[in-house]
């Protein structure tokens, strides 16, 4: 394979500046260096291993605690005791990433600092030529206002333009409305390019600051012009307030730079404490503390154990509210629609977030469809994993977002869950693959599922199958049932065309699977019909 060449501006750099050990405190450790930290390994070791830092701050104070406990913690005087570093280990998975002492770096060991940033290509070219290109963007600026102004447009909320009202002479405008150079505000109708041009104009020098001391000279546009007032409330659309809903609310589309800091520890779920893997947008004052405690059942979250408590004596759910579709010995299948059930959907989506690192949440659930797996006992149905679909997938996918919970990992309901998105699939009599991308547990239990169903076929067929064959049986696509048989080396050239042949090793492997294999999918306990919605119910929104 010939090497790998990188462009001219991307060639390596020198080796990142480092401060040898000894030489440094905690205290001038910053966001961005790598610094070795004391860690215990599997076998109960103490190892120091490389990691980055992520994130600083003061060891946080449980405040619900402290409310109980009616006493004030005296903050520690030392910055080995104070201090906090959110570290990514080397060479290590995401979900592995934690919250540290400073007490546990090695300080005897040498500190890698951050490379420094090189300046982008759009910088390099302001830089060589500022003062012209300041210029013709402040003329260009100016030419458009005092053309909007003499022709007496202005645009209105949705992007039409309307002759503005004749105001009288000596006052500057008479409508309340804002000037057009003022102001101008995108509805969602409008395109991006106008609202992309402005932002170029806009250049900044070298501090972040504007330069008003550039070649030519300023024109002044308006000095004594009044400031717009700002819009009423009734100039609020609706698309807007979806759109600050997604992206400002707790659950919210997660920046990628806050997203890299887990802002949870630990999570109580009924008698399981589980390690949280990765970032989900929950309220910001539950961020942080040490456990937070969920209840099973209904999935709210609480910040102490009082709290949660407190509402077990009033709720009253035992089940997940939706329908059963599917029971055999202690497992049950629940169907929810995510319009009907917001509340739960969304708390069942904050959840699912804090181990999966793929997805990406959003605050509208009702275009899904929620199928929970949950375990039957004489206390209630506890959850185990879920998947969701598209009411209307145009792909064809029939799983969005499949999890199976930390504690009840490693017992075979991962594969109990995609095998049921596949009895489903077969009801609806359509062929069916998960939503890309999957994660890396995600993937490895696909592939295994793919592997088993197809040889178990093979296995089990006397006549001559082919490829569309395989896939109308089992549902399964026919780019998964290729890429499956050709990871499996299955294809063989034999007189002069292809054939599917298993090997022994892979057929004495493929009976070993099937002996440890405890739990199956019955389909005739499954009771359902593929649900069908009108043209409104599809329409997602407020």
């Amino acid at each position: 394979m010939a090497p790998h060449s990188t462009p001219k501006d991307e060639q390596p750099s020198d080796p990142p500046p480092t401060t040898r050990g000894g030489a440094y405190s905690v205290e001038t450790i910053s966001v961005g260096c790598k610094v070795y930290i004391r860690r215990q390994n599997p076998d109960g070791e103490t190892e120091e291993r490389l990691a980055e830092i992520l994130s600083i701050r003061d060891k946080p104070t449980n405040p619900y605690a402290l409310r109980q406990a009616g006493i004030k913690q005296e903050e520690p005087l030392r910055p080995e005791d104070r201090l906090e570093f959110f570290v990514h280990w080397d060479q290590f998975n995401k979900r592995l990433d934690e919250w540290v002492s400073a007490s546990r770096v090695v300080l005897n060991r040498d500190l890698e600092w951050p490379r420094p940033k090189a300046p982008s290509s759009a910088k390099k070219a302001a830089q060589k030529a500022p003062g012209k290109s300041r210029q013709q963007s402040l003329l260009k600026k100016a030419a458009t206002t005092s053309a909007l102004a003499v022709a007496g447009i202005e645009k209105t909320e949705h992007g039409t333009p309307t002759p503005s009202t004749p105001t009288p002479s000596g006052s500057a405008r008479a409508s309340p409305s804002p000037t057009p150079g003022s102001l101008k505000r995108k509805a969602p109708h409008d395109e991006a390019q106008p609202e992309e041009e402005e932002d170029e104009d806009l250049d900044l020098d070298a501090e972040g600051e504007m330069d008003v001391d550039a070649e030519g000279e300023m024109l002044d546009l308006d000095a004594n012009e009044q400031p717009a007032p700002p819009p009423s409330v009734s100039a609020f659309s609706k698309e807007q307030e979806i759109e600050k809903l997604r992206t400002r609310g707790s659950m919210t589309q997660s920046i990628s730079e806050i997203t890299r800091v887990k802002n949870l520890n630990r999570l109580q779920i009924g008698r399981h404490e589980v390690d949280a893997w990765y970032f989900s947008p929950y309220p910001q004052e539950y961020a942080h503390l040490p456990v937070l405690y969920i209840c099973e059942f209904c999935l709210s979250y609480f910040g102490s154990q009082f709290m949660l408590a407190r509402h077990r004596k009033r709720c009253n759910l035992l089940h997940p509210p939706g329908n059963e579709i599917y029971r055999h010995e202690d497992i049950s299948f629940f169907e929810l629609d995510g319009k009907r059930q917001l509340t739960w959907c969304r708390n069942l989506s904050l959840l699912s977030k804090c181990f999966l690192d793929h997805k990406t949440l959003y605050y509208d659930v009702t275009p899904f469809l929620y199928y929970v797996m949950c375990q039957r006992d004489s206390t209630g149905c506890h959850i185990i994993g879920y998947f969701s679909k598209e009411k209307e997938s145009a792909d064809n996918y029939n799983v969005a977002c499949i999890l199976t919970l930390p504690q009840h990992q490693r017992h075979g309901y991962g594969k109990l869950l995609i095998e049921f998105s596949y009895e489903l699939s077969k009801k609806e009599g359509k062929l069916g693959s998960p939503e890309k991308p999957l994660s890396d547990l995600g993937l490895l239990s696909y592939r295994a599922y793919w592997a088993e169903t197809i040889i178990d076929l093979l296995l089990n067929t006397t006549d001559d199958i082919s490829i569309d064959d395989i896939a109308q049986k089992t549902s399964i696509t026919h780019a998964d049932v290729m890429n499956t048989c050709t990871t499996l080396q299955l294809f063989k050239h034999y007189k002069g065309q292809h054939v599917i042949s298993i090997p022994e090793a892979l057929q004495e492997r493929h009976r070993k699977t099937q002996e440890k294999r405890r739990r199956r999918i019955h389909p005739e306990c499954l009771i359902w019909k593929p649900p069908v919605f009108t043209r409104d119910q599809l329409r997602f929104g407020w």
